[in-house]
């Protein structure tokens, strides 16, 4: 099966292997603010081409020397950045034990490239790549740029793009008060990701009919 997993995953996704973020973060910038907390889940891929998800990595993280933390933001999330009992551990270790899973996960699913699943991915993305930068970590699996942004496919799919609707509306529980969590928001994205994906493969949109070999050469 491993074979033919694999083949079916680096055909899906052009050689991309899709992996599930969400941050929670003391504010809005990047480069400044702290990453308080990330989760990642890998996905899998079944004989048929059917997504699940697979393995999840789930972190709080320490603000990094010097980091800005913004009032509202921590209002928001619920996160007191300095409590000992988050049990936060430190932004590089965090980051190299995710990438030491998802690189493990990518060459297993046959993929040559990660690519961040999230909900507004950029916002996730960018945080990933600035705590990347941030902690000199060379050997990363995740495409620089490349993303895929739920938001948009649950509103292409399912007339929906906040998160918590678009999984009611695909059947997907949603309990409010554990959103905010980086673990949770992952997980629901995660599936609400594969519902879209396998989704469209029941209504037969994938794999694509075959291109007669003139209309490949034109």
């Amino acid at each position: 099966m491993a074979d033919q997993e694999q083949t079916l995953f680096s055909q899906r996704f052009r050689g991309f292997f899709p992996v599930v973020i969400d941050v929670e973060t003391a504010g809005f910038n990047k480069d400044t603010d702290a990453l308080l907390e990330i989760a990642a889940t890998t996905l899998k891929m079944d004989d048929e081409g059917v997504l699940s998800l697979d393995q999840t990595l789930h972190f709080h993280v320490k603000p990094f020397e010097g980091a800005n933390i913004e009032q509202a933001a921590i209002e928001f999330n619920g996160i007191d950045p300095f409590s000992e009992l988050r049990g936060a551990e430190d932004e590089d270790v965090v980051i190299k034990e995710i990438c030491k899973m998802v690189r493990k996960a990518q060459k297993a699913a046959g993929c040559s490239r990660s690519v961040v699943v999230a909900h507004n991915a950029a916002f996730d993305h960018g945080f990933l790549n600035a705590a990347i930068e941030r902690n000199k970590i060379k050997r990363t699996p995740f495409h620089p740029f490349v993303s895929f942004d739920t938001t948009s496919l649950a509103g292409l799919a399912l007339g929906q793009t906040v998160l918590a609707k678009a999984c009611r509306t695909a059947g997907i529980e949603f309990d409010n008060s554990q959103a905010h969590s980086a673990l949770y928001d992952t997980e629901r994205t995660a599936e609400l990701f594969c519902f879209i994906v396998n989704k469209w493969q029941a209504l037969g949109g994938w794999p694509l009919p075959e291109l007669e070999e003139d209309e490949t050469e034109a």
